[in-house]
């Protein structure tokens, strides 16, 4: 699978955003109660570790270029993992999913205000259509802070998509990854003292596979847009919500209603319209991936303008 044919990119995505939710699955199994902010500290040096044979990729001779950036993107992503690692393990899988993809909605409203850019008929309609999908999967009642914390993770996501177009455009997406973890350390070392929490093993193996299955969904965007125009393709990010329909159910027993259903239809129907239309005119379309809570796809080719995380 190396990526260079359509088939096999498709194919590498599908695979990718089945790791994106594998790394979600590693958050679910913790405890409710669990130390966020161990968990979020661990995860992030344990992502260092892990990007360490990649430090080729690193320019050594201008390290911290675009600190100031880097460092706003850092510390929002610090707070993008704390509420996400709440939703997961108060939400069901597939409802938390759902809401995070309420972040490619967000880039396209945080990129008309902020810097000008114009929305087509379908994008308007695509922003209106999700966030009454968002409603729809919620409704008033089963409004808590759970759910707050998926729609923060979800802004989290959105405005470090926003943010990439201000980062130096000759960095390399593991220079971005790199130096966004690293800048992260501190306060989140910070945040864990403060929590006082028990250092647990649990907690380190929960880490420890979230951050070695995001990496993995990373490497196979990489492959997958490095031969391959993402308007192509891009449609297949969206199988992610099928993974996490699919894993809920089979694993914790969480059985999708017609709700859930009907809202998720709402959200993603439109995204994959846009991405579509994109593909017939032959311009980069708007992918983004809210599961792998690192980086939209559009950081990670060319065509992207404006995370891994």
């Amino acid at each position: 699978m190396s990526g260079k044919t359509v088939n096999s990119a498709i194919l590498l995505l599908v695979i990718g955003n089945a790791m994106a939710i594998l790394s979600d699955v590693f958050i679910k199994l913790m405890d409710p109660g669990a130390p966020v902010f161990q968990f979020a500290f661990l995860r992030c040096v344990l992502t260092l570790v892990f990007l360490l044979p990649l430090a080729r990729k690193l320019d050594t001779g201008n390290l911290f270029g675009g600190l100031k950036v880097h460092a706003i993107r850092a510390h929002i992503h610090l707070v993008g993992i704390v509420c996400m690692v709440i939703a997961l393990t108060n939400l069901p899988l597939a409802t938390a999913n759902a809401l995070f993809y309420a972040a490619p909605i967000l880039v396209m409203v945080l990129s008309a205000v902020f810097f000008r850019e114009k929305l087509t008929p379908l994008s308007v309609t695509a922003v209106f259509s999700g966030f009454a999908g968002i409603i729809v999967i919620l409704r008033p009642v089963e409004f808590n802070w759970a759910v707050i914390a998926a729609l923060g993770s979800a802004f989290a996501l959105a405005i470090n998509a926003v943010m990439v177009r201000q980062l130096p455009k000759e960095q390399t997406t593991v220079h971005k990854l790199f130096l966004n973890y690293l800048l992260i350390i501190p306060a989140a070392a910070a945040l864990a003292f403060w929590e006082g929490a028990t250092w647990n093993l649990q907690i380190l193996v929960s880490a420890a596979g979230s951050a070695l299955f995001i990496l993995g969904y990373n490497i196979t965007v990489l492959l997958a847009y490095r031969q391959v125009d993402a308007n192509q393709v891009t449609s297949a990010e969206y199988t992610g919500l099928i993974w996490a329909v699919a894993i809920g159910w089979i694993w914790f027993g969480e059985v999708p209603d017609l709700w859930f259903l009907a809202g998720s239809m709402m959200i993603v129907v439109p995204l994959v319209l846009i991405g579509l239309r994109h593909r017939r005119r032959r311009s980069p379309a708007w992918g983004f991936n809210p599961a792998s809570r690192e980086t939209p796809q559009k950081e990670l080719e060319p065509g992207f303008s404006g995370s891994a995380q």
